[in-house]
């Protein structure tokens, strides 16, 4: 597969307003895309297009090999979406929502302590119900939700949200792993600075469209 998102003078419309205008972008596999532009511009729409949440009304949209105006949803079990809502199921444990995942998946029970492990959750937490967490704990719940899925496209809006330097260091890691084994990995994220040691190639939008890419790194 030569690209993994391939968008031709794409237009998206969200509560009849045009949140993607004509938007032209290609992301090839193993990438570390960093979405950047001010608030409105359309990353979080873009990364919802991608993920099939929001109808493309013209233009082309090609993801992992699929047309979405055919079917946007046929690619979202390929895909790890990470919002800014974790949307955990907080009335359980750690553990149990993670085996929930895992059945939904087809991980296993291994799987699951190794993801915990990875975003680097205290096995002391694994039988705390999530809404006892803080909200870094629960971000790296999420993650791992997203990690347990093995995603061959990532998708993350300011995934950095409610980490802690170790937790972003977590993240980071899992990231770059996850490019360097052939998944690719768009995120949304006003921390230039922090990310920008993370990111292969930046990719700047303005009024839905696309306004400056770096090209790959």
């Amino acid at each position: 597969m030569s690209t993994v998102v391939d968008f031709h003078k794409v237009v998206a419309v969200a509560g009849g307003f045009p949140v993607l205008a004509g938007l032209d972008i290609e992301i090839a596999p193993g990438e570390i895309v960093h979405l950047r532009g001010s608030n409105g511009v359309g990353k979080t729409s873009f990364l919802r297009a991608c993920a099939g949440l929001i109808p493309i009304r013209a233009g082309e949209a090609n993801v992992l090999g699929f047309d979405m105006r055919v079917d946007r949803r046929a690619p979202r079990r390929y895909i790890g979406l990470l919002g800014h809502e974790n949307h955990l199921y907080t009335d359980l444990w750690v553990r149990e929502h993670l085996e929930f995942r895992a059945s939904v998946v087809g991980a296993s029970e291994g799987d699951v302590g190794a993801a915990l492990r990875r975003v680097g959750l205290s096995e002391r937490l694994w039988s705390v119900p999530i809404e006892r967490l803080s909200a870094g704990q629960r971000r790296r719940v999420a993650i791992a939700s997203v990690l347990i899925s093995r995603p061959q496209l990532w998708l993350l809006d300011e995934p950095h949200a409610a980490l802690d330097s170790e937790g972003r260091e977590f993240l980071d890691g899992i990231l770059i792993d996850a490019a360097s084994s052939g998944a690719t990995v768009v995120f949304a994220s006003h921390e230039r600075d922090v990310l920008k040691s993370v990111a292969s190639r930046e990719v700047t939008l303005r009024g839905g469209r696309l306004w400056e890419d770096s090209g790959a790194a």
